[in-house]
């Protein structure tokens, strides 16, 4: 009896040194996150700047002039565009990369590995600053395009809606292109080689093993690495701020830069308003990733 009732305070005291540890995290993450998104909702009831907050009337008034806000419409059009096009891109890409370097008799794998991750280890200002002098009327891209005779003369590819979108959509793949395919990589490193060498044995090409065997054992990595490309991409704000400025005429403009701007660049800042579309854009990223999670969820 002695012996288990000294079992149990000592299994009280390892549960009481746990709670102990998780306490100072638990708070923080409580004050440093959870408590600003609930203070983000219940500014999004406001209008109005500083001091002088107020509850609009009626409450969900910013709800409504966000969906009869043209420009923020114009983001929201953006945002998915760039969605739709660059995730599937850059994960098709990433897969296939990855494929291609876990192959064991490619020489160089390291080499070519490291080349491919390093554009994800630039920082995000710095490499929009950088494709922004690279496709710049007198910049590297002209220069070259110009001397094969792609081009007669330079073109102002910033300038124009349809080319700065494109130029975006170029800086995101190049930028998160490798660092989708190390995630690929470290799943296609748990895969046995054996089960490709069994299915070469009964004729299976490389197509058909790379369809039925490496895509459904990677599935999770695939869920994981679009939930990601999803909550990243309508979160995009750099590329529209450093390389685009949201321009031409707000054509290449984002959720995130318009939110920003609405906060912080404009006379008078309306964080009530700005509140509102990122909760939007919050209840967006929750729905997708959902949708993605049942999905790609094959249990029964």
């Amino acid at each position: 009896m002695n012996k288990k009732s000294k079992g149990m305070s000592v299994r009280r005291k390892q549960e009481a040194a746990g709670w102990l540890f998780l306490t100072p995290a638990t708070i923080l993450i409580m004050v440093m996150s959870f408590w600003p998104i609930l203070q983000a909702v219940f500014t999004s009831f406001q209008t109005g700047a500083g001091v002088n907050m107020k509850w609009s009337e009626p409450l969900y008034n910013n709800y409504i002039r966000m969906f009869k806000d043209k420009l923020f419409l114009r983001s929201v059009g953006n945002t998915f565009l760039y969605l739709l096009i660059q995730v599937p891109i850059m994960l098709i890409l990433a897969i296939l990369l990855a494929q291609i370097l876990n192959n064991k008799d490619l020489k160089l794998r390291g080499f070519f590995r490291t080349c491919i991750f390093l554009p994800c280890a630039t920082a995000l200002v710095s490499y929009a600053l950088i494709f922004k002098s690279l496709f710049a009327t007198e910049g590297l891209i002209n220069h070259v395009l110009v001397g094969i005779g792609i081009l007669k003369q330079n073109y102002n590819f910033l300038g124009n809606p349809t080319s700065a979108k494109i130029v975006i959509i170029i800086a995101l793949l190049w930028r998160w292109t490798g660092y989708n395919m190390v995630f690929y990589l470290a799943g296609l490193q748990n895969i046995e080689y054996s089960i490709y060498e069994a299915a070469k044995i009964d004729g299976a090409n490389g197509w058909k093993s790379f369809w039925h065997i490496t895509v459904p054992l990677l599935r999770p990595t695939i869920i994981m690495t679009v939930i990601m490309s999803i909550n990243g991409t309508l979160q995009l704000f750099d590329e529209s701020v450093n390389l685009t400025a949201g321009g031409p005429a707000n054509s290449t403009i984002t959720m995130s830069h318009y939110i920003y701007n609405n906060s912080f660049n404009t006379g008078a800042p309306n964080f009530g308003y700005a509140a509102a579309m990122s909760f939007f854009v919050f209840v967006l990223v929750a729905i997708l990733a959902l949708i993605n999670m049942k999905v790609g969820d094959t249990r029964d």
